[in-house]
């Protein structure tokens, strides 16, 4: 009789575990469509600035916009808050990092001004871009329809950790399926991990779901509260819900995953494990053009109770063309991210996103160290 077991661990992977295997087919990467498409929109390559105030300001997400991109801004933070988000801005960048955390709560603690969320959109189009714009669970029913009569294109839901069926003592909380039909434009929901959830959420009505519990680089959601799933598996199930999904509906909702990815060789390994799409903070937040100048932080670091997240130096490597689209001068992948995943669709012989998620991925724990024992002495 074997012995008893209260719970049975999974085995989950994350970016550093996994490597693609390159096709049996190859085609030149001029060849490979890395389109997006979230509800009647298309976007030139799958990547969306985060909703962060180091990468939200109304011009950062318009020239991601020129170049073909979707950016976010956080309608909860300094740009809903201040009239002048610069001083806010330059204060948090200039802040000893012992003293950052009080400094955060601080800033953030002042209210949200509802005249600035449309002010704050109609910047946005004004530049010709596409507006998207994030809104935590608990304010969205107030605060979204001021956004979308201001002009908003596309609304995200964004918290830690969000589920369709989420109790709480409130008579009436935030419903998905009403919030659909309501605001009338494409609704992106997240944060998720799981297949079950992730299901629950695309019957709801969703135009996209965002992918990760706690991989960002200034997240600190694992650490305060041990709770996260590492990217590659997350992502793996999620896209599992959506091929289910379709398979029911015949209604494709894209998965974005969000956070973790740090280099071109990470998106790669995001789309081939299904990801129809990668939401990126820190990779550019570390452009010329970042409102940051340098720094990122999280929407969690200010929690006036229980902070999840701090800032973080993370330099400045170049422009956000050269970041995205290149050329690099660079040889560790974290400059000319979409120029690494046409490479790798060209190797794998995928002419779509699509084509790139049959690629083959296998468990390689030692892809990054193999024969490479010259450029970890050299590194340190």
């Amino acid at each position: 009789m074997g012995q008893p077991v209260f719970k049975e661990l999974k085995r989950a992977y994350g970016f550093d575990e996994v490597s693609i295997v390159p096709g049996q087919v190859t085609i030149n990467p001029e060849q490979a469509d890395m389109s997006l498409h979230i509800g009647e929109f298309t976007f030139l390559a799958p990547v969306l600035g985060a909703a962060m105030d180091a990468t939200g300001s109304p011009q950062f997400v318009a020239s991601l916009n020129r170049l073909g991109l979707l950016g976010v801004m956080n309608m909860e933070g300094i740009q809903a808050r201040y009239e002048n988000p610069e001083d806010a801005l330059q204060e948090i960048i200039q802040a000893p990092q012992g003293k950052i955390t009080p400094v955060l709560q601080k800033i953030y603690s002042a209210p949200i001004n509802e005249h600035l969320i449309g002010e704050r959109v109609q910047e946005v189009k004004s530049q010709g871009a596409t507006c998207a714009v994030s809104f935590t669970p608990a304010n969205t029913k107030k605060l979204a329809p001021i956004a979308v009569e201001a002009g908003l294109d596309i609304l995200v839901v964004q918290s830690t950790v969000t589920t369709a069926r989420h109790l709480s003592k409130s008579p009436v909380g935030l419903r998905f399926q009403d919030l659909v039909k309501q605001i009338k434009v494409p609704v992106i929901v997240g944060n998720c991990v799981g297949y079950g959830t992730a299901l629950e959420l695309m019957e709801t009505g969703i135009s996209g779901l965002l992918i990760g519990v706690g991989p960002g680089a200034t997240c600190t959601t694992r650490e305060v509260v041990g709770i996260g799933v590492p990217q590659v598996t997350a992502t793996l199930d999620c896209a599992a819900a959506r091929a289910e999904y379709y398979r029911r509906t015949g209604k494709y909702v894209p998965v974005i995953t969000d956070g973790g990815i740090r280099t071109g060789g990470d998106l790669c390994k995001a789309i081939a494990c299904g990801a129809d799409g990668v939401m990126l903070g820190t990779p550019l937040s570390q452009a010329e053009e970042a409102p940051g100048q340098g720094y990122n932080w999280g929407m969690a670091s200010p929690h006036p109770a229980l902070p999840r997240g701090t800032r973080i130096r993370v330099g400045v490597k170049g422009t956000l063309k050269e970041i995205l689209f290149g050329p690099s001068s660079l040889s560790d992948g974290t400059q000319n991210l979409l120029g690494s995943l046409q490479l790798a669709m060209g190797v794998c012989g995928a002419f779509t996103i699509k084509d790139m998620h049959m690629a083959e991925v296998i468990i390689a724990p030692a892809i990054k160290t193999e024969g490479k024992l010259f450029q970890m002495l050299q590194e340190g």
